[in-house]
């Protein structure tokens, strides 16, 4: 349902900005958009910190394409560099993740993983 709701502001951004100018089109479809998703979020996540993250990450990115559209001359560097500052960023964040017990809900220790050897 979110991906559709995402295709969907394409479609509402080109046809209202065949009669409103481009800068409306893109704030009406954007604030359409992401009104939907967190609606829809808020009654699956039911946590409302989520939601209100969502939200903010919504309006980053949203703010963020539609600053890399206005640059013309410049867009593919901005583009650049915010897409590798929100990899770096990931990555960070992510840095403690457990990726190898993210099924475990036990709290106790598990047993360490086994390195991997080339015994070819």
């Amino acid at each position: 349902m979110v991906g559709l709701a995402l295709t969907v502001f394409y479609l509402l951004l080109l046809s209202l900005s065949e009669h409103l100018g481009f800068n409306i089109a893109y704030l009406i479809s954007s604030i359409a958009t992401i009104g939907l998703i967190c609606g829809y979020s808020s009654t699956m996540l039911g946590i409302r910190r989520l939601v209100w993250q969502l939200l903010g990450m919504l309006i980053a990115i949203y703010g963020f394409i539609f600053v890399l559209l206005q640059l013309e001359d410049f867009a593919l560097l901005a583009g650049s560099i915010g897409v590798f500052v929100a990899l770096a960023a990931v990555m960070y964040s992510s840095r403690k993740v457990d990726w190898y017990n993210l099924g475990n809900r036990d709290d106790s220790p598990s047993a360490p993983a086994t390195p991997l050897t080339n015994d070819i």
